[in-house]
Order: C-alpha cells, then structure tokens, then sequence
C-alpha cells in the first residue's frame, strides 16, 4: 500500500553534541523519510558534525540565525512530504513514531496533529513521564496540548500561515497549533513514550518560561477574536493564573521569612553562649 512521504524538519543552532542522534532517529523510523536540516547559523564545530553526516540528509539549507520559526518554516517549505514532523535537534524520535501517526490520520479525518507521550530528560539523568493533553481548539487556548514536535500535514501548516517568525523567545509552537486547530479538528495523543525531550538548562523553553508573561500577552493579543469568543473563560484563566503565581511567591517569601528568623535566632545563640563565657 502506498503510504504518504513525511518530511522530517530539524532546526539545528550550535548543536554538535546531539544533533546527529535528532537525524539517525529520523532515519530509522519504521517507514521512510524525507530529512531536511536547516543550520541556522551555527557555530564550526556544529557545521563540522554536519559536514560528516551530509551523505544522510537528503537537503541541507544554510542560512544566518534567524531563530527557530523562520527555520521551520524554511525547511516546511522545501519539503516534498504530505506529512510533516518537526524535531529540534537535541531530541529524539523512537522508530515507530511516523508509521503509528500515519496511521491515526488514515482512521480519523478530524486529526490535524499527532503527538505523543514523552521522555523528559534531565542535566542530571533523571527520566520522567510527559502525557499531551491533546483535544480540539478548547483544550489548546490556555495551556499547549502538544509537543512541539509533532506531525501535522503541510497543507493545514500553509493554510494558518506556518510558524510565527517574530516569535524568537519560545511557545511558537503554542500559537503555530492555535491558529492550525482555530477553524476546526483536533489534536491526537499516542500513549506510549515515542519522544525524547531533553530539558536543558539553557533550552528556548527555559528562557520562554521566564518570558512567559510577554509571550502570553502577544498570544491573546494576536489571536484576540478566539480569545474574545471565550471571554469568560479567558478571564478565569487569568484570575486563576495570578492566585496561583500569588500562592507560588508567598511560599517562598515564607520559606525566606523562616530561613531569616532561624539565622536571626542563630546570631542570638551566638551572642548568648559569648556572654556565659
């Protein structure tokens, strides 16, 4: 049976230590691929680690640094698959990730994204479970219910008008899958651990997490008539989100008032026992 060509898309930026593990995970899926890397104006010893793995990809662009969107979008474009998957290049697909999602599209005609239960990999080597929330446009408008790398099909990717390019801080691939899942389908979750996420320190969702405010605030804003249409659960949202951010900091302003109070009581044991002497 003739099955639809998937183009992989690897983003790759000063990423020499892991990024021909992204390309050999997309190499031994369990049906053929397209591999498109797009080197986002990387340093020497990462377009060294690409010149030696060259012969495996079948389109290699270069361009500046222009940030993940831009390249996405870059490498989308080139792509001669029906079916795309992004994958940036610190992570890791398991092989059966194409053939399972593929077949989730032939069965369910609503489906506009496939995504998947995943590995979190820590600097530290602990291991944890990640599960997708998945869902329709409602599950999406207050919280991402996907992976940001995941397989959507180009079609739907050009009619929302792809990634977000002045998005460079994080969550593009939040508000890329709003605006694919606006008009209607839904997001599917295969329940198996075939992704691999590496939570690094200094990863783009690390620094989306401390920009999150502003990145919120231009998602609402960008696509403010869907968020208008769910005004009152938007405002619940955000009163929701302000308790808990409140809760969050008093906890650790008490933390800090006991930690004071205990060194406070420690400087007075000190002057004590100088006394009795």
């Amino acid at each position: 049976m003739h099955r639809p060509l998937v183009s992989f898309i690897l983003p790759c930026y000063n990423d020499a230590i892991f990024i021909e593990q992204a390309v050999e995970s997309a190499l031994e899926q369990t049906v053929p691929v397209e591999v498109i890397v797009i080197d986002d104006g990387s340093n020497e010893s990462t377009k060294v680690v690409l010149a030696s793995i060259a012969h495996k990809i079948d389109l290699l662009i270069t361009q500046e640094n222009q940030g993940q969107s831009k390249a996405r979008n870059v490498g989308v474009k080139a792509a001669k698959g029906e079916f795309i998957v992004t994958l940036d290049s610190d992570d890791f697909f398991e092989a059966e990730f194409t053939e399972k999602s593929l077949e989730i599209f032939r069965k369910e005609e609503q489906v506009k994204i496939v995504t998947c239960q995943s590995n979190l990999i820590y600097d530290d080597g602990q291991i944890k479970e990640f599960l997708p929330n998945g869902g329709d446009i409602s599950h999406f408008i207050f919280s991402n219910g996907a992976l940001g790398s995941s397989m959507f099909k180009k079609i739907d990717w050009n009619a929302c008008g792809g990634y977000d390019e002045l998005m460079r801080s994080g969550w593009e691939d939040w508000e890329f899958y709003i605006r694919l899942l606006a008009n209607g389908g839904k997001c599917v979750v295969i329940n198996e651990p075939l992704f691999n996420y590496r939570k690094r320190n200094n990863s783009t969702t690390s620094r989306a997490n401390k920009n999150r405010h502003q990145l919120l605030s231009y998602i609402i804003n960008k696509n403010s008539e869907l968020y208008k249409a769910n005004f009152h659960r938007t405002i619940e949202f955000l009163i929701n989100k302000m308790e808990r951010e409140e809760n969050e900091k008093n906890k650790i302003l008490g933390r800090r008032e006991v930690k004071c109070c205990k060194s406070i009581l420690d400087t007075f044991r000190k002057v004590k026992k100088i006394f009795k002497k």
